[in-house]
């Protein structure tokens, strides 16, 4: 063990700049990882994310008014109390739109455990009797948003309005329309004001418990203690995280993907830099084996030097990570912040670091088993590769044809042949096409963004009367407000519209039901498949209901809308971002709702906008012109929820290129040494040192352009499969794939390429001044 310690550690003495990078390619690798998976915990699971950043409680308790739950905070388990909360159950409307919701008074500060995180707005003032705060999915079903004035109904019916000052984010369970009442915050005052009985108001607490997993226990003593007669509901935290599941399934999904595509990037890149290491030491394996030492300990040789290695680099990774990660400015800091919090942070990062060291260990076991077999003689064939051969007829042609020498050797060098340049190549091209897939989902976030009628979202604003009498508008108002609406001079179509839900056969299910447009003027629907609806009961659907179905294009499909029945003729399959793509359009004149004779009566217009026209700009001038009786709001867009797949793709590409860099550092450390002989040729010819520089550097450009090209061709398409995968597993259906301009391609294969002669160009420097007798020493 001695005589192995003491050559590892002269051989470390003996390259100590590889091995001061091979610490911090390990380093740079172990905490890219991390910080991945910090984004991943941070933008893939909202729900986690808003209970860790709102100190949220484990189980939230309704009661009558009279109990006293404020004794649960003398509870074993409990570490922390959210109200107790005095509440009132109501009905609230704005423009039309009604939800059940529970308004709960609160002080002039959020409280600290289950702190509602304000999105928008701010937090109702001290003594205000006619602010509120709205829960976000309350506020996106009441269309509301921070200014908006609703009508909360209050004691024997009357009502009273609140102006929403803020909406913000909770870990409680959503709003469910005829299940699961919205939340609302208001002052004190205001909620004595809106109902001043206490046999109609209840109360509120939420409790943090010191250890989750007793959730089901701490209820039970806790309806115990305040009377199973004064508890009305209780609601625990694992019914929220069930209910906010499907929230960033499609980014987490990607970055799955993306995360594994860097894994293996990074398994080829450490395999080969270990391999090429242990084939760098068949002379010094060889000498070691003449002078005694047994296959056991040459492989123990490279376990200890390299495992030694991977150790300080995953450690420093790791500790650089932990120590100033939530130092990094911008959305990473942010997330590696709350990721610290994370229940299972610690068991991540020791996952992380241990899969790591296992990696390699396998790696270096594999490369060191191979250098146990390496004969002890002879050692001129087995340390010294060949050389590349004759020149071929083409490259004595280019060189008497007055063609650089460096040009026409670096093509030599860079593809002699051999299976180990062309895994070169390989290994390379791996991160390139995973650049070119994560480039590729970039590009498609931004095409929902900025050409949104491609992935079916051509209108800009949707707009309803809110008056109390809109719902209940005549065929001529509603004509003139469409007049008003296309008078407009950035509006140039306008397209009525309305939304019922329709039970499927066998009444399992509920799906969508849209009417939009009419036969004169037909919706512009994004189709992806068959032909627009131009007929009697035509209709697209979207790729969420022909699974849900089971149908295709050209089917004939039954449902049954608020009792009656209705059959349409699937014409098309349509891009449907909404509802998992769970739904079905037609024209409004198919659509018979039974609210009258002829065609349903619209309840909505959409508003397509000319190219440039800024939708919030639009949406307050129509609001101003019709004296605040139009509820104006721009339609969600899939993309929101990759709102933060830029920056994550940003770190992701960095990885990759730093696994890139490492890689073709392993390459030109394979060159330079297997083409020593090649070197000393050269040199006897007549060659200048510039020139071998040049040679060198060719080299390795030739081998990064020819990575690039196969990475750049590989990755658009498997990025545009990967895309489209995605989309029809969550409704949204393929067709929503767009691959990278090659603008942006020939910039990733330059890149490369620039990389290349930059990481090459020291080393290629350093080569050309070596010796004849340094080399003619090594090859004897």
């Amino acid at each position: 063990m001695r005589a192995t310690l003491r050559w590892a550690h002269a051989d470390l003495r003996a390259h100590r700049g590889e091995a001061l990078f091979t610490v911090l390619a390990t380093a740079g690798i172990v905490a890219s990882l991390l910080l991945a998976g910090a984004l991943f915990s941070y933008t893939a699971d909202p729900w986690q994310r808003v209970f860790t950043q709102s100190e949220g409680a484990h189980v939230w308790i309704h009661t009558r008014d009279g109990a006293q739950p404020e004794e649960l905070r003398d509870l074993e388990g409990v570490t922390g109390l959210s109200g107790p909360f005095r509440t009132a159950r109501t009905t609230v409307e704005l423009g039309g739109a009604r939800a059940n919701a529970e308004l709960r008074a609160t002080g002039p500060e959020p409280p600290a455990v289950g702190r509602p995180l304000v999105t928008a707005g701010r937090w109702p003032a001290a003594g205000a009797a006619d602010e509120i705060v709205l829960e976000g999915s309350l506020a996106r079903a009441l269309w509301a948003e921070p200014g908006d004035t609703l009508t909360a109904r209050g004691a024997r019916g009357t009502e009273h309005t609140l102006r929403v000052t803020g909406v913000a984010d909770t870990a409680e369970p959503r709003y469910t329309p005829g299940d699961t009442p919205g939340i609302g915050w208001l002052p004190e005052k205001a909620l004595e004001k809106l109902q001043p009985d206490p046999e109609r108001t209840g109360q509120t607490v939420g409790l943090r418990l010191a250890d989750p997993d007793d959730t089901d226990f701490m209820v039970q003593r806790a309806v115990t203690a305040l009377g199973a007669d004064q508890v009305s509901q209780v609601t625990r935290w694992q019914q929220a995280r069930a209910e906010a599941a499907g929230q960033g399934r499609l980014l987490g999904l990607l970055l799955a993907l993306f995360g594994l595509g860097a894994l293996l990037a990074a398994a080829l890149a450490v395999a080969g830099a270990i391999s090429t290491r242990v084939h760098g030491h068949l002379r010094d394996i060889s000498v070691l084996k003449a002078i005694g030492f047994t296959p056991a300990q040459v492989v123990r040789v490279f376990l200890v030097q390299h495992l030694g290695l991977a150790l300080l680099g995953v450690a420093s990774g790791a500790a650089v990570t932990e120590l100033l990660g939530a130092r990094i400015p911008g959305r990473i800091g942010e997330a590696v912040d709350v990721w610290r919090q994370l229940p299972g942070h610690t068991w991540t990062v020791l996952a992380t670091t241990g899969a790591s060291v296992l990696f390699i260990a396998t790696a270096t076991s594999l490369a060191a088993w191979r250098a146990g077999r390496v004969p002890p003689v002879p050692v001129a064939r087995t340390a010294v590769p060949r050389g590349l051969g004759p020149l071929t007829l083409p490259e004595r042609r280019a060189l008497g044809r007055d063609a650089p020498p460096a040009l026409v050797l670096g093509w030599r060098g860079a593809f002699p042949g051999r299976a180990r340049s062309l895994a070169a190549v390989g290994r390379l091209a791996v991160p390139l096409a995973m650049i070119t897939a994560a480039l590729g989902a970039w590009t498609t976030v931004d095409r929902f963004h900025e050409r949104p009628e491609e992935v079916g979202l051509p209108a800009a604003l949707t707009v309803r009367d809110g008056s109390p009498e809109g719902a209940a508008s005549g065929v001529g108002r509603r004509a003139r407000t469409e007049r008003l609406l296309a008078a407009h001079p950035d509006v140039t179509a306008v397209h009525p519209g309305t939304e019922v839900e329709a039970l499927v056969p066998g009444q399992t299910a509920t799906i969508t039901l849209r009417g939009l447009g009419t036969d004169t003027e037909p919706y512009p629907f994004a189709l992806a498949e068959g032909r627009l609806p131009d007929g009697p009961d035509e209709a697209v659907a979207g790729q969420g209901l022909l699974d849900l179905l089971d149908v295709r294009v050209g089917d004939w499909v039954r449902m049954t809308v608020q009792g009656r029945p209705q059959i349409l003729h699937i014409t098309g399959r349509s891009i449907e971002p909404e509802d998992g793509g769970r739904v079905i359009s037609t024209s409004l004149d198919n659509l018979d709702l039974g609210d009258g004779p002829g065609p349903a009566a619209p309840d909505v217009h959409h508003l397509v906008l000319r190219d440039g026209a800024d939708a919030g700009e639009v949406g307050a001038e129509l609001a101003a012109s019709f004296d605040g009786r139009l509820e104006v709001r721009e339609p969600a867009n899939p993309a929101d929820e990759l709102a933060g797949v830029r920056g994550v793709i940003a770190g992701l590409i960095a990885v990759l290129a730093l696994i890139g860099l490492t890689e073709l550092s392993t390459v030109l450390g394979a060159r330079v040494r297997d083409r020593g002989r090649d070197l000393l040729a050269l040199k006897a010819i007549g060659l200048t040192p510039r020139q071998i520089a040049g040679v060198i550097t060719v080299s390795t450009a030739f081998t990064a352009l020819a990575a690039a090209l196969a990475g750049t061709v590989l990755g658009a398409a498997a990025g545009r499969w990967l895309i489209d995968a995605q989309g029809r597993s969550s409704g949204i259906g393929a067709g929503i794939a767009q691959a990278p301009p090659p603008g942006v391609l020939l910039l990733v294969a330059a890149a490369a390429v620039v990389g290349a002669v930059a990481v090459s160009a020291v080393p290629a420097a350093r080569a050309s001044r070596r010796r004849i007798a340094d080399t003619l020493s090594e090859t004897l």
